[in-house]
């Protein structure tokens, strides 16, 4: 077995390999930019090197630089993680020429498989169903739109050596097949070093459903069940879960036999995902080959009991699988939630900055988990199962330079119903401060009855929120349970207040017992009767609510218990009150004597300042280029000008009809959040 393994990635993957490698007794040797001296991936490994200045084609896929790690720190090994260089062959033939282990899988089925047009082709002539499109090399924004017409929109416009979501656009007309045809040839040139572009048909109401086959160099295949993929954003994963809840035991045999005949017929050895698209009578296309560890693979693991970055350097280490198909049993189900660095209210946009606070959830061990030894944890088999594969700390900076996922949180239990309770709590439980987080999108997606049902597709996200997302509206008795929680919470803050005060002795006279709780627009009068077990909460129409929790005055966690049902709050404090954000919602809740929230409903409305008339930087990026000019008529839905952040390029369009007065910034600027790019009149 090796003894040393470089980690050519950066991020909660690499930390990831560092876990297993650390598991196996193998030293571990991470990289870093400048931007990531401090990260975590930096502080796990046994030894770090540097590599060069944070843009990533400057840094982590500069196959010199990494190059010169792996020689200098006497790797015999390096796992490349996902991204980056994971699929990039020249890498892979300059390790084998240096004699060190790639792994991954060999050259050849790199080329062949990871090659998005190549694949493709490859698929075709092996007889499996493949989506209609055009494979050839694409050379301009004017074939790239005759194609599409070919075709028929709408079409995907895809990077052929792209992944993750990155270099791919999917288009409806013509003016959007010539601008996805250049911003996906940029991104993949960022990204990938890259441009080559492909088109194919976009299939409306897909599945977006994978299966992880695992081969070795001795010609033995498996493949470990599928993955439901279907939730994402931009062509971005944002949910993940195993089993799928829509395939039947005889389709899915049927994907995972042809995915490993698919992989055996490239010489693949190592893990590696086949990517289908599902249409809603089971019938399957395949889209693609990944070639490397998905981002998605901890599922898997956890309803398996099968560590892939183990299996992956065995195989590389010229190992036989220990296991045969037979061996492979799904058990329970499996729940994957990306935490990513962005603002949800703002569309989704990158944020950066300070994690001023990062607190997970605990993690759990329990049932196909416990059998790999690799998280914390000793919950009884069967029960639950909480895991966090992160790159991040608490202090830690969020860089622009990366992509900005920072964390995947996963549950695992005996049933699909399970392991999505166990999510809700988990996320609610998951404390994010100092940055814009989907946090809150994750929950919403949690309670949707689509997802609940399992009968979503990957328009999901595009069809249940097409203005965005703009918040949970709980329901009114949800809302009575966090009134209820809040208003105990309150009484006790009050305590401590007086307490502190000490302006009387028996403190708790000054404590009234009547009070107004007002929240999402709904007021609560109710009154509270303490003991030392807890609150009992009595509203005005005659219902009455049991509070119990352990929360003090300054906890940015409440856990209570309301009823007996569990209620997960994170608290902020604010005048008059408290800011909660629970299931998906972000609640001021005032809690007032009655006489204060009588005085309340007297007091103006404060109006936002009015930016109707300009067009502000939607997050932290650089200026790619600027479409219009001073004095040029602008219409709605025109695009004015290009940022860049985290590796994607995002156009910002014209809200409404105007002439443009005055610009502010020009090509090669970077932007904060909320800069003035352009006015108009």
């Amino acid at each position: 077995m090796f003894n040393k393994i470089l980690i050519a990635n950066r991020g909660e993957i690499a930390c990831r390999v560092i876990k297993t490698a650390r598991k196996m007794g193998i030293t571990t040797v991470a990289i870093y930019s400048d931007a990531d001296k401090q990260a975590l991936h930096v502080q796990m490994a046994d030894e770090a090197v540097h590599i060069g200045p944070p843009p990533a084609n400057q840094s982590y896929i500069v196959i010199d630089k990494v190059m010169e790690a792996v020689v200098s720190s006497g790797a015999q090994a390096v796992h490349p993680g996902y991204g980056f260089l994971s699929e990039n062959a020249k890498f892979a033939e300059a390790l084998d020429a240096a004699g060190v282990a790639f792994v991954g899988p060999p050259v050849g089925a790199i080329e062949k498989m990871g090659d998005k047009i190549t694949s493709k082709k490859i698929a075709q002539d092996a007889d499996v169903s493949t989506v209609p499109g055009y494979m050839g090399l694409i050379e301009d924004a004017d074939e790239a739109v005759k194609i599409s017409n070919e075709i028929g929109y709408p079409v995907m416009i895809k990077a052929s050596a792209g992944g993750g979501g990155k270099g791919m656009r999917i288009a409806w007309n013509d003016e959007e097949a010539r601008e996805g045809f250049q911003s996906s040839k940029n991104e993949a040139a960022n990204s990938f070093g890259d441009d080559r572009i492909f088109i194919e048909k976009f299939v409306t109401q897909p599945r977006h459903i994978e299966i992880q086959v695992l081969c070795d160099s001795h010609g033995n295949g498996i493949f470990l069940g599928e993955r439901e993929c279907s939730i994402q954003r931009r062509n971005q994963k944002v949910v993940e879960e195993a089993p799928s809840p829509f395939l039947d035991e005889a389709t899915r045999r049927a994907m995972g036999e042809q995915a490993v005949a698919l992989a055996k017929a490239v010489g693949y050895s190592s893990a590696g995902t086949v990517e289908f698209i599902v249409d809603g009578d089971k019938n399957f296309y395949f889209l693609e080959m990944n070639t490397r560890l998905q981002v998605e693979h901890p599922v898997t693991e956890l309803i398996t009991g099968v560590d892939l970055v183990e299996q992956m350097i065995r195989v590389a280490n010229g190992e036989k699988l220990s296991i045969t198909q037979d061996d492979v049993t799904l058990t329970g189900w499996a729940i994957e939630n990306r935490l990513y660095a962005e603002d949800p209210y703002r569309g989704f946009l990158p944020s950066i900055g300070r994690l001023t606070r990062y607190r997970p959830p605990a993690e759990v061990a329990a049932g196909p988990l416990l059998a790999q030894g690799t998280w914390q944890g000793d919950a009884p088999a069967g029960e639950m199962a909480v895991r966090n594969d992160t790159g991040v700390y608490e202090g830690g900076e969020i860089s622009m330079y990366y992509d900005p996922m920072i964390a995947k949180l996963c549950t695992w239990a005996p049933t699909r119903a399970e392991a999505i309770e166990q999510m809700r709590v988990a996320l609610d439980s998951f404390e994010v401060e100092g940055i814009g987080h989907n946090l809150p999108f994750l929950s919403a997606v949690m309670d949707h009855p689509k997802f609940v049902s399992g009968e979503m597709t990957t328009a999901f996200i595009a069809e249940e929120y097409p203005e965005g997302f703009e918040g949970v509206e709980l329901p009114e008795g949800e809302l009575r349970r966090i009134a209820a929680a809040c208003a105990a919470m309150h009484r006790v803050a009050e305590i401590r207040r007086t307490r502190v005060s000490g302006r009387m002795d028996n403190h708790e006279r000054k404590v009234g017992t009547d009070w107004n709780a007002r929240l999402q627009g709904h007021s609560y009068d109710l009154s509270i009767d303490a003991d030392h077990a807890g609150s009992t909460v009595d509203f005005g129409d005659g219902s009455t609510l049991r509070v119990t929790g352990d929360w003090t005055p300054g906890d940015q966690l409440a856990e209570m218990m309301v009823d007996g049902a569990p209620l997960v709050l994170k608290v902020g404090k604010i005048s008059g009150g408290f800011r909660i954000r629970t299931r998906g919602a972000d609640l001021k809740v005032h809690v007032r004597t009655p006489r204060q929230a009588e005085l309340a409903l007297k007091m103006p409305e404060k109006l936002p300042p009015d930016t109707s008339k300009m067009l502000l930087c939607p997050m932290p990026g650089l200026v790619v280029k600027l479409d219009v000019a001073v004095g040029d008529e602008v219409q709605e839905g025109q695009a004015l000008c290009t940022i860049e952040a985290m590796k994607m390029e995002n156009i910002l369009r014209a809200e409404r009809k105007g002439t443009v007065t005055k610009i502010n910034a020009e090509a090669g600027d970077s932007l904060a959040v909320d800069d003035v790019i352009m006015e108009f009149e």
